[in-house]
């Protein structure tokens, strides 16, 4: 049991952290450093208590690899810092496992993801301008930059791709897995319990 809740107690404060850094970024284009720091914070604390130096080193390699994966992705601008400082929380909570698999994924949900809320801000006519300038850049062979209107100039969230691909890292991973299948079996037994009363 004591497992299970080793197992719990990070994939819900990771899932409740993003859901802040998810409001936060939509709403108002930045995380907040108080709430990367809390999941830093939290992350240590929680596989510390639960599995001692064994989780206090899972812990910072977690938050490490997430700091050299995406260092580079800030400093090319295709990451701001807080997305960055907000994934070292959730490696630090997560471990280095789920924390690369939710870049990977994160990566892949973050193409789909940035045309719809570029496409919203910009409507049909930006997106079009878009692909019409990607299509001139290949063709000539030279990069033009995004002239206004241009849904590749739109500065978009990426906290919604950072947690969709933490929650397919999530749901995929074999140990979490085994937890939900062990709360199922659990609830079909209270629930077999309910039906002989």
């Amino acid at each position: 049991m004591m497992s299970n809740y080793a197992l719990v107690m990070p994939i819900v404060t990771a899932l409740l952290i993003l859901c802040v850094a998810l409001y936060f970024d939509l709403r108002y284009k930045r995380i907040p450093n108080l709430l990367c720091f809390l999941a830093l914070f939290l992350g240590i604390i929680i596989n510390s208590f639960f599995n001692s130096w064994s989780g206090f080193i899972e812990s910072l390699f977690g938050a490490g690899l997430a700091l050299i994966l995406l260092i580079p992705a800030y400093k090319f601008k295709m990451l701001g810092a807080g997305d960055v400082k907000l994934m070292i929380g959730i490696g630090a909570i997560s471990g280095p496992l789920i924390l690369t698999w939710s870049i990977a994924y994160g990566i892949i949900f973050g193409a789909f993801t940035s045309i719809l809320i570029a496409t919203k801000t910009v409507g049909w006519v930006g997106l079009k301008a878009m692909i019409s300038r990607y299509i001139d850049c290949l063709y000539l062979g030279v990069y033009f930059k995004p002239e206004k209107g241009d849904a590749g100039g739109v500065n978009v969230p990426y906290a919604p791709a950072l947690m969709l691909g933490w929650m397919l890292a999530t749901y995929i991973n074999y140990d979490i897995y085994d937890l939900m299948w062990t709360v199922e079996i659990m609830l079909n037994e209270i629930g077999t319990s309910f039906n002989l009363i």
